[in-house]
Order: structure tokens, then sequence, then C-alpha cells
């Protein structure tokens, strides 16, 4: 059984994904400065639990003398928060990951997992970005994450350990815990307006694209890199599609309609009107190579419409 530890194993991200890593067979070390043990059904399935500061060396040390096979690193502060000093955000952006890295690398670790993000790209041009593009990013969140990856990439290069950068792209989905901060997410966050005030507000014009993952999908891939002899040390976790913000919301409006029975409006804040199909269509977009997932037997399990249709269902129980 491989021994696996996940660092922010109580985040949106971490929990779902410690959770369907164990209930595959992998024996699973959850990490992170909360103590989830109210959750007992996730607990349950956890080989151990640990609550300390991931900025604190003696604690990394002692994770090292646990001898992991892999470990999967997840733990940063979000978009906003990454606006604070820098020496706060590099506590817990930068300096972890290099200190994980020096340590495990040298007590065998076969490898060694980053989840990083596509917002390292910055801005990118209306084409296909396959994991050669050269990063410039464009906010701190961005930037800490490629430092990150560039500790990385040394640590690859230096040592037998073999380091992964995974760049994802927009996730999506249901929380493992109530408590999880994730409904500024955009997906999430429209389905919880279009259930709680039967809308569909957007925040800008319409016209930003992005690309949307479901968090099972995520974990998929996650799963196959783990099992996986890899030949590369960077990967794209996305869909290979891209959306406007616009499109999302009329394919949000079209699954409430279906499940519901009633269609709900969608605001704008200004007046422009990108209700419109040939507009939509003439966009020039960018889109994330999934060349390299795709080769590891990555296919998407969930579609856009599925996760959706799932959410409500969430959001519904939540709420009742």
């Amino acid at each position: 059984m491989s021994k696996v530890l996940i660092t922010g194993a109580c985040g949106y991200l971490g929990a779902n994904l410690s959770y369907n890593l164990s209930k595959n067979g992998f024996s699973i070390t959850a990490f992170d400065s909360v103590d989830p043990r109210q959750h007992e059904k996730w607990s349950s399935q956890m080989e151990e639990i640990i609550v300390g500061d991931i900025r604190d060396e003696k604690t990394i040390s002692n994770l090292v003398e646990r001898e992991f096979d892999t470990v999967i690193h997840l733990i940063s502060l979000d978009h906003k928060k990454s606006e604070n000093l820098p020496n706060i955000v590099s506590s817990i952006n930068v300096m972890p990951t290099w200190n994980l890295l020096d340590k495990f690398t040298k007590n065998g670790l076969n490898k060694f997992i980053y989840l990083s993000t596509v917002q390292v790209y910055g801005d990118v041009p209306p084409k296909k970005i396959d994991e050669s593009f050269s990063p410039a990013p464009n906010n701190i969140y961005g930037l800490t994450h490629y430092l990150s990856e560039k500790i990385c990439n040394y640590y690859n290069r230096t040592t037998e350990t073999s380091c992964i950068n995974v760049r994802l792209s927009n996730s999506y989905g249901c929380p493992a815990f109530t408590e999880n901060n994730c409904w500024w997410l955009v997906i999430n966050d429209l389905c919880k307006s279009a259930i709680e005030n039967e809308e569909i507000k957007l925040l800008s014009d319409g016209s930003p694209q992005k690309d949307f993952i479901h968090s099972c999908d995520i974990y998929q891939v996650v799963e196959k890199l783990i099992l996986s002899k890899l030949k590369d040390n960077i990967y794209h976790i996305a869909s290979g599609e891209t959306l406007t913000i616009f499109e999302l919301a009329t394919i949000i409006n079209k699954v409430f309609t279906n499940k519901y029975n009633k269609d709900l409006p969608i605001i704008l804040p200004s007046k422009i009107d990108l209700n419109n199909e040939g507009n939509q269509a003439s966009l020039k977009r960018y889109n994330f190579d999934i060349s390299r997932i795709k080769a590891l037997g990555y296919n998407q399990e969930i579609s856009l419409e599925i996760g959706i249709d799932k959410m409500f269902d969430y959001l519904e129980l939540i709420n009742s």
C-alpha cells in the first residue's frame, strides 16, 4: 500500500483528494493546521491525521521520519491573502515547499507533487498553451507558485526524487466540508446565487475566459501521477476547453431550467449585451494543452453539466 502525505488535506481540494485516494487503497496521512476529526466519515478513512504548522521545521522533520512514498503539497494562501506582506506570504506559499523538499529528498522520497496554478502564465495569447509556454505571472499568487515550481525543478534535477509541478486550471465541485472556503470559485458562486437568489449575477461583462475542471477529475489525474512513471515534470490539470463567463452562465441557467423548470435572469454589471451566439463564437480563445495527462490515460469523467447538476443537489441539501 502506497504511503502518501497530503499537506493542506483539510482544504477544499485537499479534503476531496485525501478522501478519494484513501477510498481507492492509498494509505493517507492528512496534515493541516485545523483539526478535522469532527468529520467522522472523512477522518475514518485516513491512516493518520496530523495537526500542525507547516512553517515549523521541527514539524517537517517529524513528518520526514514517517518515510512516505509520495508527498502531495497543497498548502497556499488564496488569491486575496497572497496580497499580504512578502515575508508572511513567502513563509506559507514558498518556504514550506523548499523545507519539505530539502528534508524529504535526503530521506529517499520517491515522488513530490506540487499543486501549482495556470496563473503562473499571467496573460496568455489566443493559442494552445502547452507546458513549455514561458510563465510571466501578473499577481502575487501566481508569482509565489512559480517560485515554488522553480524550487521543485531544482530538486528534480539534483536529487533522485521525482518532483512534479501540476498547473491547475479553475476547479469546481461540492466541498467535502461545509466550512471549506470555496464559494468565491466562479461556478460554485453562480450556482449558489441561482439556488438562493434565483438569478445569475456576473461581476464582469461576461467576456473573461476560463477552463473549468471538476474536483473528481482532478483526483483522477493526481492518482495517475502517483502511479505512473513520468517522463515530464510539469503537467496541466485542465479540461482543455475554454469558456467565457457568459457562456458558463448560460450553461448553468440551462441546467437549472431543465432541473427546476424555471428560467433565470443573467444579470450583467453593465449594458453590454453578450447574449449573442455570434459574438461568443467569434472570440479569439486560448486553451490549455492536456496531451500529457491524456497520455497517462486521463479521460474526463464529470462533464460541466453533470458537475453543475451535482452542485445544485448539494446546495439543496445544505439549505434544507
